[in-house]
């Protein structure tokens, strides 16, 4: 049976850099937004969305700025009009230029957007996440349809531990539970005392690690730590670029000890068509996370521009 879990608001990395500076996200703008001839050139900027003008924004990190691509493009593929603010900034920003009209659609993270509405929340399916969300947001916005893509915690292994015993993409945080005593895992400091982390792994499925290292948020120094097995497992989220550069395993999360991050449209209810809104719901449909994480990698990893990644994961999923 699926467990109830409260959401992880205090770490989640989906709301940007969390409390970014307003200067510093303008700062950003010039060299962060995507090459369309489209794009408005101040995300900050607090006007109402023109009559007719779908504006889709994105926070200011790489898989806001190519889910909002996705988007937008899909849109003008459908004959709406389209235009951009990329890398606005933290949620803090973006959602209050939701609620001013200044900004139309936004990705967001079912999950972690409940938890900036209400911290309090427990998660028992993303269905009901979305329906919590629903009641929580500015009467204004509503959310749309959530994507199986998500990007959350999770603990995965490096290519050798996975070799060594077995661990396969199919395989659950369960199956840890005989191997973890040989292990160690590392993440955040936080990562040790939380439920959605050490506590939980322990009460929820039984297993219980070797030692811990203290390490960063899913940043570099655990990436690094895993790829250089200092430590064998690590919170590392679902669609870190990391992941395919390094063949690391993500255990699957059958309990959703982790909670939901679903890629979800956050939308005005008035500045979007039913075509619009048909439009999103057939990209969430299609978008799942080893699909995003292979987009990520593309756009981070490779150096592609997000704009034409869009571009050319639509055309291949049959959406444009």
């Amino acid at each position: 049976m699926t467990s109830t879990r409260k959401s992880s608001w205090s770490r989640t990395r989906h709301s940007g850099a969390a409390a970014v500076a307003l200067t510093a996200a303008a700062a950003l703008l010039a060299g962060c937004s995507s090459d369309s001839d489209d794009t408005s050139d101040n995300p900050l900027a607090g006007e109402k969305a023109k009559a007719g003008t779908v504006v889709v924004g994105s926070n200011n990190f790489a898989e806001s700025t190519l889910l909002a691509d996705i988007y937008g493009e899909a849109l003008k593929a459908k004959g709406l009009k389209v235009t951009y603010k990329h890398n606005i900034g933290s949620r803090e920003t973006t959602y209050g230029l939701m609620k001013n009209g200044s900004v139309t659609v936004l990705p967001e993270y079912n999950g972690s957007l409940l938890a900036y509405l209400d911290p309090e929340a427990e998660q028992q399916s993303a269905d009901a996440v979305n329906e919590a969300v629903k009641a929580k947001l500015d009467k204004k916005l509503t959310v749309l349809e959530s994507s199986p893509a998500e990007n959350k915690d999770s603990v995965s292994v490096n290519a050798e531990t996975a070799k060594k015993h077995g661990l396969t993409a199919e395989s659950t945080l369960a199956d840890l539970k005989d191997v973890a005593p040989d292990l160690t895992i590392g993440g955040s400091p936080e990562f040790q005392t939380r439920q959605q982390g050490l506590k939980g792994l322990e009460s929820v499925y039984g297993v219980k690690f070797k030692s811990f290292k203290a390490l960063d948020a899913g940043g570099p120094l655990t990436q690094a730590a895993l790829t250089k097995n200092t430590v064998q497992a690590a919170d590392v989220f679902t669609t870190d670029p990391t992941i395919v550069k390094e063949k690391f395993v993500v255990l699957k999360d059958p309990e959703n000890l982790f909670g939901f991050a679903n890629v979800t449209p956050l939308v005005t209810k008035e500045g979007l068509s039913k075509e619009g809104v048909d439009t999103l719901n057939a990209v969430s449909a299609k978008l799942d996370t080893k699909t995003l994480l292979d987009l990520d990698a593309q756009v981070q990893l490779d150096k592609k521009d997000p704009l034409d990644v869009a571009k050319e994961w639509l055309e291949s999923a049959g959406l444009v």
